[in-house]
């Protein structure tokens, strides 16, 4: 039997940045494409309707959506509900507004320090009955606030109708890894240990925590990308394929991943911090708070055991650019003897801001020599018709449709991971702005391996 397909949508935090900048995007674009005709209620502590349709507008306008037909039909489908979160009968007068509707989404797109009267409060006044919930990330501080929060969760919500978002897992690039591995039969043989050497993960951003420094100087680099959106990438690349074709057959799958690899250690980490960081506003004059970390993961598994995975992500690098490169070990003997060893084999998966898969071999360079040179094989990505995240992550949550949210077993596990670097906070190194991080951050690479940096567009294709 399908799911039930939510009836009306609610989203808490509406005047917020987060209703601005995607919620109120992936509305219009659900109208647009899919005929999201339900009541949208925004919730919030100031405003009014007007006020609230004017911001809808705006944030259209702001994303590029010149859309009339949609706007309207997004403008006409909104409510409001004004009140405080802690106000049970602010929930009561939500219940009321959502009239007939039986099974609704409703979307905290607020802090998760304000989770528990919300969902309290919709217990109370029935808002909660046979409905969804959609929770943002940070989803937790470390692995007991995770662990708290679900019970929180829980004590109204069951896991099948807790929706966990994560954008990341909403981007075509990222996707296009599980499709990748596993529509494609000629990785299958090399896809394991005896064949990789290593795997590192890049997450680079040219630009720095600009006006967000309150908010990064609680939250730092592993939290805010590493333990949500990074793991998720490592789980994608390194799953075994799914056993059905049920969401839950891939979430399985994931979640064997990050339960198989071990607790980072002290000695696995590279924090940095680019220098000036200190004096943003918002951040603390003696933060030690990481903008940049380099790390080394080990997965206890048969398949993959001894292969090394290197994450880095940093702000104020010299690119933005996200990149998984997939090296293999160089062929048992070297047949042609060349001056130099040669680079070994790879695969690059390209995620931002463009998308392409590319294959590194060796080719004979032309002449009489058998001599040969670097050449990567690219398989370039047009962008077109593919959903922004957000628009095609609310509506999976409106079909129920649990297969790009994280569950509770892996939030935990990916936790479990980082959770003994979060307390015990590894030195902090200085970098310059523009650069690729401190120098420590080698020493982390084992097996003369060395950090491949991203470019910051790919090679215009050959004419």
């Amino acid at each position: 039997m399908s799911p039930v397909v939510s009836d009306a949508f609610v989203f808490f935090g509406a005047t917020g940045d987060l209703a601005f900048k995607q919620i109120f995007p992936a509305l219009a674009g659900l109208i647009r494409d899919e005929g999201f005709d339900v009541p949208i209620i925004g919730v919030a502590r100031s405003g009014d309707l007007d006020s609230l349709k004017a911001r809808a507008a705006a944030s259209l306008a702001a994303a590029g959506n010149t859309d009339k037909a949609s706007l309207g039909k997004l403008l006409a489908q909104l409510r409001y509900v004004k009140g405080d979160d802690d106000d049970v009968e602010m929930f009561h007068a939500l219940r009321r507004e959502l009239g007939d509707a039986a099974h609704p989404l409703h979307y905290l797109a607020i802090p998760p320090s304000l989770f528990a009267p919300v969902i309290d409060n919709l217990d109370k006044s029935a808002c909660a009955r046979d409905a969804r919930i959609i929770v943002e990330k940070p989803f937790g501080r470390d692995l007991a606030s995770a662990r708290a929060l679900n019970a929180t969760v829980h004590r109204v919500f069951a896991e099948p109708s807790i929706f966990r978002i994560d954008h990341y897992l909403g981007k075509e690039p990222v996707q296009n890894l599980l499709y990748f591995r596993f529509a494609n039969s000629f990785l299958e043989p090399i896809w394991r240990h005896e064949y990789v050497s290593s795997i590192q993960i890049t997450m680079a951003e040219a630009f720095d925590v600009a006006d967000r420094g309150a908010f990064f100087d609680q939250a730092g680099t592993i939290r805010d990308v590493v333990q949500n959106h990074l793991l998720q990438v490592v789980s994608l690349l390194m799953m075994e394929a799914p056993s059905g074709r049920s969401p839950e057959a891939s979430r399985n799958q994931k979640f064997k991943v990050l339960d198989s690899i071990r607790p980072l250690r002290p000695e696995d980490v590279v924090r940095g911090q680019y220098r000036g960081y200190r004096s943003v506003v918002g951040v603390a004059p003696d933060s030690t708070m990481e903008t940049f970390v380099a790390l080394r993961l080990h997965l206890d598994t048969w398949r993959w055991g001894g292969v090394p995975i290197y994450i880095r992500a940093g702000k104020a690098l010299p690119v933005t650019a996200t990149e998984v490169l997939v090296e293999l070990r160089q062929p048992p003997q070297m047949v042609f003897h060349e001056d130099e060893p040669p680079d070994g084999n790879f695969l690059r998966f390209r995620l931002t801001p463009d998308m392409a898969i590319s294959v590194g071999a060796r080719a004979k360079r032309p002449g009489e020599a058998m001599a040969g040179e670097a050449v990567e094989l690219f398989a370039r990505h047009q962008s077109g018709s593919e959903h922004p995240p957000y628009q095609r992550l609310i509506g999976d949550a409106r079909r129920g449709d649990q297969g790009l949210f994280a569950r509770e077993d892996s939030v935990e596990a990916a936790w479990r991971i980082v959770d003994p670097v979060l307390h015990a906070q590894p030195p902090i190194h200085e970098y310059v702005r523009g650069s690729w991080g401190p120098a420590a951050a080698a020493g982390i690479l084992a097996n003369g391996d060395h950090w491949h940096d991203p470019a910051a567009s790919l090679p215009a294709p050959a004419s």
